[in-house]
C-alpha cells in the first residue's frame, strides 16, 4: 500500500485529502507544522508528500529540503495559493515535482495529477519528452542548463501561469513556447505567435484585439483580434520588450481581468488565454528606464525561464547540424572535422537561427560537388573568428610574439564577456587572467633575450629575475 504524507495547519485541507485518498486505496499521515513532519518522516517512509508553502514558525521549502535528504526517492507536491506561485517554482527547482493552487477548484485535475504522481508508469517519462521535443525540433541536447531549464518547463507547462522566455535573438524562444504548448493542458487549442517589435503601435492594438467595421480608415469589416483567435489556447507575445506604453496598458488590463474591447468596440469581450512572452531585452532595466511597466512585468514574469546562448551549449553542436541538415532534405551531407572545429570556436552571436542558415548556404553549394562539406563551403567569418579563438584564451607555449596583438584580443574578448547578460563561467575568465601573466612575462623575456643576443643569464640579470623564472616563462607547457 502506498503512503501519503499531508502537512498543513489547516486542519480541513488534511481531513479532505485523507478523505480523498482514503477511498482510492492510500495509507495517508496527516501533520500540522513542524514538528509534525519530523516525527513522521523519522517514522514512516513515504511515496509521496503533499507540503504547504505556508506554515506557522516554517515554511514548505524548507521542509522540502528536509524530506529530500530523508527520503530521497519521495515524490513531493507543495500547496500554495496564487499570490506563492513564485515560491512554489522555486520549490520546483529545489525538487518538488509539482505544485497544486488553494482552493482546489477542478477535484477532478487533482485526482489526476496525484494519482499520475503515485504510479509511475503513468507519469510523464523523458522518451515522451523528447518524442515531442523531436515532433516540433526543439533540440534538448545534453547541456546541463538546458535540461533543467526543460524539467523546470515541463512541469509548470500544465500549470495555468503566465510565462517570461529571456535569450537572446536566435536561441530558440518561439520553439520553446510551442513546447510548453504542446506539453500544457491546452495542447490541443491554438497556439498563436505575434511579433510586439514587428508591427507598428497602431496595427498591433487592432491584430491583439481585433477591430470594429469603420473603427479607422480600411477597417472595411470587423475582424477578430488574436486575443479571440488564441481564447483557451496559448498566444506568444514575441519581443514583449518592444511593445509601445499604450499597448502594455491595455496587456495588463487583459492579464488582470481577462477582458478587452475591440478598436472601435463598447462591448467588453473576455478571453482565457495564456501568455508566454519572450525578449531578448533585460525588462528588470526598461523598468528603471520607464520603458516597461513594472506592474506588466509582475504579471508577466511568473515564472522565468533563460535560453542559454549557443556557444554556451557547443556540445550541442553536432545535434543541430543532423537536424538542420534532415530539414533541408540534406542528409546525405556531412561536416569534416576541421569545419566542425572551426564552428565550435565562432561565437555565434546569432544563435541557432544563425547555425541554421550557415547550414542551408553550406548544404547549397557543397550539393552536386561533394558530400563532405569542407571549410571552403563555410563563411569568411568562421575561419576568422578560428584565427582569433587561437589568440584568444592563449597557452604561453602557442601563441605569437605580438604583445600588442595579443592584448587588443584579450581585452576584446574580456569585454564581450562583461558586456552579455547570460552567466559565464568565471573559472575560465579566472584561467584567462593567468594566462595572460604568463603570456606578458614570456614577451618580455623574449624582447630582452633578443636585445641580449641571447644570453640567458644577463637577460635575467636586466629583467631583475632568476634564471630559474626565466626557465619557468620560457619552458611552462612547452619550449619556445
Amino acid at each position: 500500500m502506498k503512503k501519503v504524507l499531508v502537512i498543513d495547519d489547516e486542519r480541513e485541507v488534511g481531513n479532505f485529502f485523507r478523505h480523498l485518498l482514503e477511498e482510492k486505496g492510500y495509507d495517508v499521515k496527516v501533520g500540522l507544522n513542524a514538528e509534525d513532519f519530523s516525527n513522521l518522516i523519522s517514522l514512516h517512509s513515504f511515496d509521496l508528500a503533499l507540503i504547504d508553502v505556508k506554515l506557522p514558525g516554517t515554511d514548505g521549502l524548507h521542509l522540502l529540503k528536509q524530506l529530500k535528504t530523508a527520503h530521497p526517492s519521495c515524490k513531493a507536491v507543495i500547496m500554495t495559493g496564487y499570490s506563492t506561485v513564485k515560491t512554489a517554482v522555486e520549490a520546483i527547482k529545489n525538487g518538488a515535482n509539482d505544485y497544486i493552487e488553494k482552493p482546489f477548484d477542478d477535484i477532478s485535475q487533482l485526482e489526476k495529477t496525484l494519482e499520475d504522481l503515485l504510479n509511475s508508469e503513468k507519469f510523464s517519462s523523458p522518451a515522451n519528452t523528447d518524442k515531442l521535443a523531436d515532433t516540433i525540433g526543439f533540440i534538448i541536447g545534453n547541456n546541463k542548463k538546458m535540461n533543467e531549464l526543460v524539467k523546470l518547463a515541463e512541469k509548470i507547462a500544465k500549470k495555468n501561469i503566465n510565462v517570461l522566455i529571456e535569450g537572446e535573438t536566435g536561441t530558440g524562444k518561439e520553439v520553446l513556447a510551442h513546447f510548453i504548448h504542446n506539453m500544457s493542458l491546452r495542447y490541443d487549442q491554438p497556439f498563436v505567435r505575434i511579433n510586439c517589435g514587428a508591427v507598428s503601435e497602431t496595427l498591433l492594438e487592432s491584430e491583439l484585439f481585433g477591430h470594429e467595421k469603420g473603427a479607422f480608415t480600411g477597417a472595411i469589416k470587423q475582424k477578430k483580434g488574436i486575443f479571440e483567435i488564441a481564447n483557451n489556447g496559448t498566444l506568444f507575445l514575441d519581443e514583449i520588450g518592444e511593445a509601445s506604453q499604450a499597448i502594455q496598458v491595455q496587456l495588463l488590463r487583459v492579464l488582470e481581468t481577462g477582458e478587452y474591447f475591440r478598436v472601435g468596440g463598447e462591448s467588453i469581450r473576455k478571453t482565457n488565454t495564456r501568455i508566454i512572452a519572450a525578449t531578448n531585452k533585460n525588462l528588470a532595466e526598461a523598468v528603471q528606464e520607464k520603458t516597461f511597466r513594472e506592474d506588466l512585468l509582475y504579471r508577466l514574469d511568473v515564472v522565468k525561464l533563460r535560453i542559454p546562448p549557443l556557444r554556451n551549449r557547443i556540445e550541442d553542436l553536432p545535434l543541430f547540424l543532423d537536424y538542420f541538415l534532415k530539414k533541408i532534405n540534406a542528409s546525405h551531407l556531412t561536416f569534416s572535422d576541421e569545419s566542425i572545429e572551426l564552428m565550435k570556436n565562432y561565437n555565434w552571436p546569432g544563435n541557432v537561427r544563425e547555425l541554421f542558415n550557415i547550414v542551408k548556404r553550406a548544404a547549397t553549394l557543397a550539393d552536386g560537388e561533394t558530400d563532405i562539406i569542407t571549410p571552403k563551403y563555410l563563411p569568411d567569418k568562421l575561419k576568422t573568428s578560428f584565427s582569433f579563438q587561437l589568440t584568444k584564451f592563449p597557452k604561453a607555449s602557442t601563441v605569437h610574439d605580438d604583445l600588442e596583438a595579443y592584448l587588443s584580443n584579450w581585452t576584446k574578448h574580456i569585454l564581450s564577456l562583461w558586456k552579455q547578460q547570460d552567466d559565464i563561467d568565471l573559472e575560465q575568465v579566472l584561467d584567462s587572467i593567468k594566462e595572460l601573466e604568463k603570456q606578458i612575462g614570456r614577451s618580455f623575456v623574449l624582447k630582452s633575450l633578443k636585445k641580449h643576443t641571447g644570453d640567458r643569464k644577463k637577460t635575467a640579470e636586466a629583467l631583475n629575475i632568476t634564471t630559474r623564472q626565466l626557465r619557468y616563462l620560457l619552458n611552462e607547457k612547452g619550449k619556445i
